[in-house]
């Protein structure tokens, strides 16, 4: 019984980490969308994919802000499609950068899929 009331309690109030979580992806996707536009990525279609998705995770991004679950299930993917990436690109590279961040990205997946974290979503 006590348990549930402190479940009831804690719905909709923001853990810490969500908002470092989405402070450091807000800045991953600014200077994605900044490269894309500055064509690093390539011209025509992929432009214009690297745009879209950048839009989709800025979009749920600002919903897991205000704690909504359709925003911390684009969150979660976006995580794991960029630690994904990450280490693709340093099974291709050998950069040591992209190790880390894909390290760094996949502990906020990890953070972002307990249940002290989905318990708290509107």
């Amino acid at each position: 019984m006590a348990d549930e009331v402190k479940r009831a309690s804690t719905k909709g109030q923001m853990l810490p980490g969500l908002a470092g979580i989405c402070m450091f992806l807000i800045f991953l996707t600014m200077v994605n969308v900044y490269a894309g536009l500055q064509g690093f990525y390539g011209g025509g279609p992929t432009r214009y994919a690297i745009l879209t998705l950048c839009t989709i995770l800025a979009a749920g991004i600002f919903g897991l802000l205000r704690l909504r679950k359709w925003g911390w299930a684009i969150v979660c993917a976006g995580c794991l499609l960029l630690s994904a990436g990450d280490f693709f690109l340093f099974t291709k590279f050998h950069q040591t950068f992209f190790l880390v961040r894909g390290i760094f990205v996949l502990v906020f997946f990890l953070y972002l899929v307990r249940p002290e974290t989905r318990e708290r979503l509107l």
